[in-house]
């Protein structure tokens, strides 16, 4: 199950990834842009994701039960408020982008993220809504369609970086904005190609088709905003934390910013394997809540936290190893007018993957655990120990550490560091002591 998770999950990181490595091959101050552009895409995208991930544990719960009725009912309001909350974010982007004049960013990158971060601002409103049918598909337990329509996009979005970004086949060379452009549609494709893949499928077939939006109840919305709330704060804590990375190391100069997003965008392709452990943990764990079996409940959760661990030491072992053979991949390594700046960035990016090698385990412990918290639907106390972990223990570390030490962008990266940590403890803790308390709230029943 987890499997197409990951691939889905990973293929969303490949957008990024191909944008950063193709724009890498113009500049520093290029890379730079696409990082401080995608910056406040983060944060919004974060909003959306977080709040969307409510439908799962619903969807799940209905087809443990084989309840098909409430089941539509989760997905339809669940789908309602994600294009809603998927406006919502673009018209937010949008009146925020004027912060970057004033967020002392090097000039030449803020002028060229201004163009960049309006179309992938729109691209926000057929993601979010994506995410309503993703999250609705993971729950029906069809993990592999949200892969198979990641996978086409990004095709997608390969063909027109190549044209747009270089001006291949008689276009023209847009360079970061030909980015963009090649986001924005593979994201339009995404969001069709699945919802194609789940209405001619005879299981999910009702539930995607006839589809009466506006058709809504208070009950339903107020159980999915319950979830979904929490869901989206728990998810902008922790990345607001990494946006603020990119903030703060745009304040030392272009280069550590560039180098930031290397080592950023690594960490995330790792993180989004944890990230479908963790999806794959609330799905199962949302099926035995429905079957009230929670011995079955706390062994696959606890499954799950093992293995991710051992893929966290694979993952750590694989970043001290090449710490620095990685970031040349998103370089120029040959261009000798930019070598300077690039063995900057290189030098740098090498540093900061010895603590993501560090933070690997932490990273994906606190993720898998939220997820089965939300299969749970505990999410109110989770939601409190991330905005403690992140932004009363980690915040402050990194804005020290990189504004009045030595360190810069080591220290931000320590501060990230202190984060995961405190969140993984805390939220471990809590899934320990719940999970055993519905084991013996259910012994005492039966």
């Amino acid at each position: 199950m987890a499997t197409p998770v990951i691939l889905g999950m990973l293929g969303h990181q490949v957008v990024a990834l191909v944008d950063n490595i193709m724009v890498g091959q113009l500049g520093s101050a290029e890379l730079a842009a696409v990082s401080l552009g995608n910056s406040f895409m983060f944060i919004a995208m974060s909003l959306g994701i977080g709040f969307s991930t409510a439908i799962t544990p619903l969807v799940a719960e209905a087809d443990g039960e084989g309840n098909r009725e409430r089941g539509k009912s989760s997905f339809k309001h669940g789908l309602f408020l994600c294009i809603v909350l998927g406006v919502a974010l673009f018209g937010l982007v949008m009146f925020c982008k004027p912060l970057m004049y004033m967020m002392k960013q090097p000039p030449e990158v803020v002028d060229l993220a201004m163009p960049y971060l309006t179309l992938v601002a729109a691209s926000l409103i057929p993601m979010i809504i994506f995410q309503g049918f993703k999250q609705f598909s993971d729950g029906m337990s069809m993990t592999r369609f949200p892969m198979y329509a990641t996978i086409v996009a990004n095709l997608v979005n390969i063909l027109l970086n190549y044209i747009f970004i270089f001006g291949k086949f008689g276009a023209p060379a847009l360079g970061v904005v030909g980015a963009a452009i090649g986001t924005l549609a593979s994201r339009i494709v995404l969001l069709f190609y699945l919802w194609f893949l789940l209405a001619r499928h005879e299981k999910t077939h009702f539930f995607v088709t006839g589809i009466k939006i506006f058709t809504l109840t208070k009950t339903m919305l107020k159980k999915l905003l319950n979830l979904g709330f929490p869901s989206a704060m728990q998810m902008f804590f922790e990345v607001g934390i990494f946006t603020s990375a990119v903030w703060l190391s745009g304040i030392l100069g272009k280069n550590p910013q560039a180098a930031n997003q290397i080592a950023l965008n690594l960490a995330s392709m790792t993180f989004m394997v944890a990230m479908g452990f963790s999806v794959a943990a609330m799905i199962r764990v949302g099926n035995q809540k429905g079957l009230q079996n929670f011995r079955e409940l706390r062994r696959v959760a606890i499954s799950i936290f093992l293995l991710t661990s051992i893929l966290s030491l694979i993952f750590a072992i694989g970043f001290i190893l090449f710490n620095e053979d990685l970031p040349k991949i998103f370089l120029d390594y040959d261009n000798m007018a930019q070598f300077a700046n690039n063995h900057e960035v290189v030098m740098l990016a090498a540093q900061l993957l010895i603590i993501a090698a560090i933070f690997q385990f932490t990273d994906g412990l606190q993720v898998v655990a939220l997820g089965a918290l939300r299969g749970m639907q505990d999410v109110k106390l989770p939601t409190i120990f991330t905005f403690i972990a992140y932004w009363i223990v980690g915040f402050p570390i990194s804005y020290y550490l990189s504004m009045h030490t030595s360190l810069e962008s080591m220290g931000i990266w320590i501060g990230l560091l202190a984060g995961l940590t405190a969140s993984a403890i805390m939220l471990f803790i809590r899934f320990n002591y719940l999970s055993k308390k519905l084991i013996r709230t259910g012994m005492a029943k039966a």
